[in-house]
């Protein structure tokens, strides 16, 4: 079920609020259709439920009265139907005790949903011949190579073991810096070396045997796809993904430049604490580094189900997009986790960034989906209520949510 396996992969070591909602700027649908996007909307938002099985008459709760039940400030949720987005909607306050209304412009830490555009990227790289899917990275690495262990004597370290958690590396995830704090740059992270706060990143379970989740892989991805382009890593991203998906609010910027603070949400501990400097900053951008709205992960959602699909125009061929959404192990693509199978088969991953939580499922076919971004570190709980509520009301399967 996908919300289990995010929750087991994204799960890392908040005051009563006033509901303020606000749509996302969009061509209103017209008659009878906006009348209906309007009833969709209050199932979703008077129809949450505590548990993925709700017997009938159970209670339902709104998202204002979860928002105060999970200690979680803000939420902001877009939803994909029929290849669009149908609305996009938000709840509650920048920060807790504060009037600034969360909108639909907002700005949220993405946290692990980062590794799915850097998937992207890099099949555009390989795309374009810049990368190849299946030989050793240590091939294209310049500025760290990844060390020489046993396990790499048996199989090499590829894009594509790296991309699918196979390639037998280390370091699950990162606990970010806080304000003031140093900053490391990418080498020092992989080395382990101060002011990095985790351990070296290595290879010590031979490539391709299993799935082990590990941000530490994508930070080799972020390092291969600097080395090979020459250029920063944000950079990169900005044109070879947000640019082209449309994704004009979001950006890799870490930290996040000051001009840009009043945009964003503060963090929050599990009890509604804000984060001491409101936000932690993320030097693994591949990993975790992604500032977005849910339009602009929904966007980039349509666009690979575009993708898949042969559309014209598209950012990515329909053969590799294919690649990204096919399980190779695990129920794990190239970037993503997949559930369900052949014409029911559906996309997702989850974020977990101090502070923030984050949701994205979409199917492969059909246009369907959803992006939940919260600033809380019990919005996990908070956005699978969501993710479920939509899912009862756009008649979703379970596989979808469950």
């Amino acid at each position: 079920m996908l919300l289990t396996r995010m929750r087991r992969r994204y799960t890392i070591p908040l005051l009563a609020l006033l509901l303020v909602t606000s749509c996302v700027a969009q061509r209103p649908p017209a008659g009878n259709a906006a009348a209906d996007v309007a009833a969709r909307i209050s199932s979703v938002e008077t129809g949450l439920v505590s548990g993925s099985i709700a017997p009938p008459g159970s209670s339902r709760f709104t998202i204002e009265e979860r928002l105060r039940h999970y200690a979680v400030p803000g939420v902001s949720v877009a939803v994909i139907n029929n290849g669009r987005v149908e609305w996009a909607r938000a709840w509650g306050t920048v920060e807790a005790g504060k009037s600034n209304a969360v909108d639909t412009t907002t700005l949220f830490q993405a946290a692990s949903i980062s590794k799915t555009l850097t998937a992207l990227a890099a099949l555009r790289m390989v795309q374009d011949g810049a990368l190849q899917l299946n030989e050793d990275v240590n091939l294209r690495l310049t500025s760290w190579k990844v060390p020489a262990s046993q396990p790499t004597a048996v199989e090499k370290v590829t894009l594509a073991r790296l991309l699918s958690h196979s390639a037998g590396v280390t370091v699950s995830g990162f606990p970010g810096y806080g304000t003031g704090s140093p900053i490391p740059t990418i080498v020092q992270v992989l080395r382990g070396e101060a002011p990095a706060n985790t351990s070296n990143v290595e290879v010590d379970i031979v490539p391709g045997d299993r799935v082990r989740y590990s941000g530490g892989g994508y930070t080799i991805v972020q390092l291969l796809i600097s080395d090979v382009t020459g250029k920063p890593f944000a950079d990169v991203m900005r044109d070879m993904v947000l640019v082209p998906a449309g994704m004009s609010r979001s950006t890799f910027a870490q930290p996040l430049p000051t001009e840009r603070w009043s945009e964003a949400a503060t963090g929050h501990s599990r009890t509604g604490t804000a984060i001491s400097g409101r936000f932690y900053t993320y030097p693994e951008l591949a990993a975790a580094g992604l500032w977005t709205t849910p339009s602009d992960l929904a966007r980039f959602a349509i666009e690979v189900q575009r993708a898949f699909d042969g559309g014209t125009r598209s950012m990515l061929s329909a053969g590799l997009t294919r690649q990204m959404l096919t399980p190779r192990s695990d129920d794990y693509g190239l970037g993503f986790a997949i559930a369900g199978a052949g014409s029911d088969r559906w996309f997702a991953h989850g974020g977990s960034n101090v502070g923030f939580r984050s949701h994205l499922v979409a199917s492969v076919h059909g246009g369907r989906g959803a992006i939940v971004l919260t600033n809380g570190d019990r919005g996990f709980d908070l956005g699978t209520e969501v993710l479920r509520a939509i899912a009862r009301t756009y008649d979703w399967p379970s596989h979808a949510v469950d």
